[in-house]
């Protein structure tokens, strides 16, 4: 079914900036720099909730100069403002040879809580997520798009996997149709135990690598200190991600329980137990908030998410040393790209639905635009949407807590080619505990968000409903 789009009017000033570093692409399980070289993802999570922190130049670069001696090659960012000019930012980066990744939702462009009951998709939602490839897409350092976030953050909501599938399928071929280089396209997704091989395989079955995501990331607080590879959980998620058709690595990591962080989990993720199947890992992030979890401060180190948003970063000791001692001696040099032959991977086989709640039964067909599911929430299931424990259970740890806001709500979607997009997404992400509590505590707690809390964003979602589009 034909959508119409907006497609010029948000086209981003990024094609007049010079570029300065060598673009990326995924290669089977792999991602190459165009030089030849594997690359293997350094990054923090920034983000200036509620603010695009891709704006303001002269913030960017005071923080790059701290960034390049941390080692980041890699930034996330959870929100952006399409219609603002992030050439002096993108430029700041890229000079330090820094790349973003960036989720394509937006504060006006959520795809409904599950608390509503189910997944759909509206045409304002795809126009705003296009309109972010189209003001990113000249950008040489942009790594790659996440087309959600946490969009399944219960066992329950595994029927919103077609809608992130659909969403993939749409932005990639959005991206194609605009003729834009090949930018990844992939998911960020909770590290539920039940769910995760499930998950991982359905978005890459079907041998259609244009209906298939490009990445496969993992929001995972597992290793959490005193712990070892063994012992952490990791072993499971590496036996997972062998031989896994597409680069796959942590969007989000660094339990801060009990502190301070020593990061050792770095040492498994760029050596030999996992280095040849994963591609990195962010660390969450950059900014100290309520939640302990920051590597630097604006202000005097204060635990709360009014403390200073700019000014001159100043590392949180001894997080920020840790971190920056751990990836200075960790340097894997991956294969060059003419001797990686990616048909040494391939597809995985379209998960059948199970007992243990993955109710999306083999390779289904896409949902198209206007589409919509429904699902039952269980009465145990916080109204927030806050994510539940992940795969640490399978060791008998709990993981760090859920995220605060400034992880960005999940979210999927767009639509075009006939197939559809989007996904259910909680309103605010799982939060992560400003106590670093354990992940049970969250489980049962309500989530952050820049718009919870309050019956506008039921109101909120019973308007955006409203305005979905069956075509």
């Amino acid at each position: 079914m034909k959508v119409s789009t907006l497609t010029g009017a948000l086209v981003g000033s990024a094609a007049f900036v010079r570029a300065s570093v060598p673009t990326i692409s995924a290669v089977g399980n792999k991602f190459f720099t165009e030089d030849g070289s594997q690359f293997f993802i350094k990054g923090v999570a920034y983000q200036l909730s509620p603010d695009d922190p891709l704006i303001d130049g002269d913030q960017c670069a005071r923080d790059v100069e701290l960034m390049k001696t941390l080692g980041v090659n890699t930034i996330r960012v959870y929100h952006v403002d399409a219609t603002a000019n992030h050439d002096s930012c993108m430029s700041a980066l890229a000079d330090a040879g820094i790349y973003t990744l960036i989720d394509l939702d937006t504060f006006t462009s959520y795809i409904l809580s599950p608390t509503v009951s189910g997944a759909s998709w509206t045409q304002d939602q795809y126009d705003s997520y296009a309109a972010v490839i189209d003001a990113f897409a000249g950008y040489d350092n942009v790594l790659g798009f996440f087309v959600g976030n946490e969009v399944i953050a219960q066992a329950s909501q595994s029927q919103a996997a077609p809608y992130i599938k659909a969403a993939a399928a749409d932005m990639k071929a959005y991206r194609d149709k605009k003729k834009y280089r090949n930018i990844p396209i992939g998911y960020s997704a909770a590290d539920i135990a039940e769910l995760r091989p499930m998950l991982q395989d359905y978005l890459t079955c079907g041998g259609k690598p244009e209906e298939t995501i490009d990445f496969f990331s993992l929001n995972s607080y597992e290793w959490c200190d005193p712990s070892t590879y063994a012992t952490s959980g990791y072993t499971n998620l590496e036996a997972m991600a062998k031989d896994y058709p597409v680069p796959i690595f942590f969007s989000e990591t660094g339990c801060n329980t009990p502190g301070p962080r020593t990061f050792d989990d770095q040492t498994a993720i760029f050596g030999p137990e996992m280095n040849a199947d994963w591609s990195g890992s962010i660390i969450y992030e950059w900014i100290q908030e309520a939640n302990n979890y920051g590597l630097i401060t604006y202000g005097n180190g204060e635990k709360s998410d009014n403390a200073p948003r700019s000014g001159t970063p100043k590392p949180m000791t001894p997080d920020f040393a840790n971190l920056k001692a751990q990836w200075a001696t960790l340097t894997p040099k991956g294969v060059a790209s003419a001797d990686y032959d990616p048909k040494s991977v391939s597809t995985r086989d379209c998960p059948a639905s199970t007992a243990s709640g993955w109710l999306v039964d083999g390779n289904v067909p896409l949902p198209t635009v206007g589409s919509d599911v429904t699902y039952e929430v269980p009465s145990n299931t916080p109204a927030s949407g806050a994510a539940a424990p992940t795969s640490t259970a399978e060791t008998g740890k709990s993981a760090a807590t859920g995220k605060t806001a400034g992880t960005g709500t999940a979210a999927t979607g767009t639509a075009a080619t006939g197939t559809a997009a989007t996904g259910t997404a909680t309103t605010g992400t799982s939060t992560k505990s400003a106590t670093g509590t354990a992940a049970s505590s969250a489980a049962t707690g309500a989530a952050s968000s820049f718009f919870q809390a309050s019956g506008a964003s039921a109101i909120l979602a019973g308007a955006v409903m409203a305005l979905t589009l069956l075509l």
